[in-house]
């Protein structure tokens, strides 16, 4: 099997299983590879599960550019929509793995930089298009990043969807205003 293959496996195994502690043996026999296919492309554990919060990263990414011709409004609640679907599975991983590049560990050194600056210029570009100001949009990306992010840490710690969806939208209004 390919790295690619072995990957989108991993993440579909993830998305059906959760992410649990299960080990490389267990993954591996779930996704029909050995447990040295894995280590062989990825290095270990940590480093599949790196490789898995990239991916998924990823997907949000493309579905924020899929999302780019739907008025803001629209856009704004089908992308928080599905990035909180995806956190319900996900997010765990993401923000251990976060707290881990926050450490320095070694399996995060690539994807530490994808937790943020990826994110940037996409974000920029929204809110440019929304009408935030060219020299503010970058600290408006990354304010809405942090914010957003801090969300979906809400609603893992306290499954309140509701209130985490009801503050998404108040954020989403408080930038409106910015623009009017």
């Amino acid at each position: 099997m390919s790295r690619s293959t072995l990957l989108d496996d991993a993440v579909e195994h993830f998305a059906q299983n959760g992410i649990g502690d299960a080990s490389l043996r267990t993954i591996a026999s779930s996704i029909g590879t050995s447990h040295r296919m894995l280590i062989y492309h990825f290095g270990s554990r940590e480093g599949l599960l790196a490789e898995v919060v990239r991916i998924v990263e990823q997907q949000q990414r493309d579905l924020l550019a899929d999302l780019s011709d739907l008025p803001i409004e629209e856009q704004a609640e089908q992308f928080w929509r599905r990035v909180t679907e995806a956190t319900l599975v996900y997010g765990p991983l993401f923000f251990e793995l976060s707290a881990h590049a926050m450490q320095d560990l070694p399996h995060t050194e690539s994807l530490k930089a994808d937790l943020i600056d990826v994110w940037l210029p996409p974000l920029t570009d929204l809110c440019v298009r929304v009408g935030i100001p060219t020299d503010q949009a970058p600290a408006y990306a990354r304010l809405g990043l942090a914010a957003s992010r801090g969300l979906l840490f809400d609603l893992l710690l306290t499954g309140d969807r509701a209130a985490v969806d009801e503050a998404s939208a108040l954020l989403n209004r408080l930038f409106t205003l910015q623009v009017r």
